[in-house]
């Protein structure tokens, strides 16, 4: 008996080809598009991406002569991830959609569905590998990084379960991005020469204030900035009389009032923007740029400072609350008071950074070895051993 593979057909190059490779290896492949989007008045095109794509799946499974149908996941989708987006939001946080919706919607819901119709596998395009080893009669499932360096796509997955691996199949995560579109050109698949989708995962070209917009009310406050001179950036560090003490120091951040810096404009709700963010803040006549070094969306605050070196951007650590720290590999999870040293990003396609993870009763904080800009609440940390995922949380 074949086995039988679901592949999330987005409309891209990179499911197209997934699909393609699988059916070569012999799998028996059905293609599923996910709808996630009825609202077409936030996009920025007039045309309807989510119809553009769903056309260009059905035209590649046809093809391949692959069963096709189409899944409404919008509700699941407005539920899961649109209202948690909206929610962090205004709690001043700013959430990665792309991990939620590979965690929520891809590896769940769609996931469960394609195994109700009796699949054995579920397939994505994703620039990543699965790896296996044996562990006490078990079989242990590792996320690899991809082996195209600049599209690996591990980080977006970094929240996947060993169950939900265990049914998962990467085709293309060996392969380079010019080797996929090569492939996707010589079977003369629709989607070769398609550029690459931009904007939230699945909605299509949305912009974010915009959307943001429709549940945030704007809301006009004051743009303030802080000097970098400033008393409170002082380096000096205090005697600690504790560890647990000293992780606290390095992962505070710094708080700031009103007071602390001078009027420089004006915006229309703080909730918009985000740490390091540079666009968008219409204020000029600073030597340098300005940067957003917090927001503080109880007053309705922005607080920025001038050029990507001041030192209210950077952080030497970060703490991860206990029921949001995951691990893919469960068995190398740490215990409080036990450390690990890792390699560590706090965003995708940042450089991998030298790390050590401390794990407390209370979470775990993560203490990188250069200090790093921009650490921003609700995005999400992961970390690393050589090219394996071992696991994430979400920056609280």
């Amino acid at each position: 008996m074949k086995k039988k593979v679901v592949v999330g057909l987005s409309g891209g190059v990179d499911s197209s080809v997934s699909a393609y490779l699988l059916q070569q290896q012999g799998y028996e492949v059905i293609g599923l598009f996910m709808k996630n989007w009825h609202d077409d008045s936030v996009t920025i095109s007039d045309d309807c991406p989510w119809l553009d794509d769903s056309n260009d799946a059905m035209m590649v499974a046809d093809k391949l002569g692959i069963p096709f149908q189409t899944v409404d996941l919008s509700e699941q989708y407005k539920e899961r991830i649109v209202d948690y987006m909206f929610n962090e939001y205004e709690r001043g946080r700013t959430p990665n959609p792309d991990v939620l919706c590979n965690r929520e919607i891809k590896f769940d819901v769609f996931m469960k569905i394609a195994l109700s119709l009796g699949a054995d596998y579920v397939a994505t395009g994703h620039y990543c590998r699965k790896g296996e080893i044996q562990q006490n009669g078990e079989t242990v499932y590792q996320l690899l990084a991809g082996k195209d360096n600049n599209k690996d796509q591990s980080y977006f997955l970094c929240q996947l379960t060993q169950e939900q691996l265990s049914k998962t199949l990467f085709p293309i995560g060996e392969l380079q991005k010019s080797e996929v579109r090569k492939i996707a050109a010589e079977q003369k698949l629709v989607t070769a020469d398609k550029k690459d989708s931009q904007g939230l995962c699945f909605i299509g070209k949305v912009r974010l204030p915009d959307f943001l917009q429709q549940k945030l009310q704007p809301k006009e406050g004051e743009i303030i900035e802080i000097e970098a001179e400033k008393e409170l950036f002082s380096t000096e560090i205090p005697e600690f009389s504790n560890k647990k003490e000293e992780l606290d120091f390095l992962a505070k951040k710094f708080e700031y009032s009103t007071t602390d810096g001078k009027v420089v404009g004006k915006h229309q709700g703080a909730h918009y923007f985000t740490k390091g963010q540079r666009k968008g803040l219409a204020v000029g006549g600073t030597p340098e740029p300005l940067f957003v070094i917090d927001t503080d969306v109880e007053e309705n605050v922005i607080y920025t400072g001038q050029g990507k070196n001041h030192p209210g951007i950077y952080r030497k650590a970060l703490f991860i609350n206990k029921d949001e720290v995951h691990w893919v590999r469960k068995d190398l999870a740490i215990n409080p008071d036990e450390t690990l040293k890792v390699k560590a990003r706090i965003r995708y396609r940042q450089p991998l950074q030298d790390a050590t993870l401390h794990q407390t009763e209370n979470g775990m904080y993560v203490v990188f070895e250069e200090p790093q800009a921009s650490i921003t609440e609700g995005q999400f940390v992961a970390w690393y051993e050589g090219e394996e995922l071992l696991g994430s949380g979400v920056i609280s």
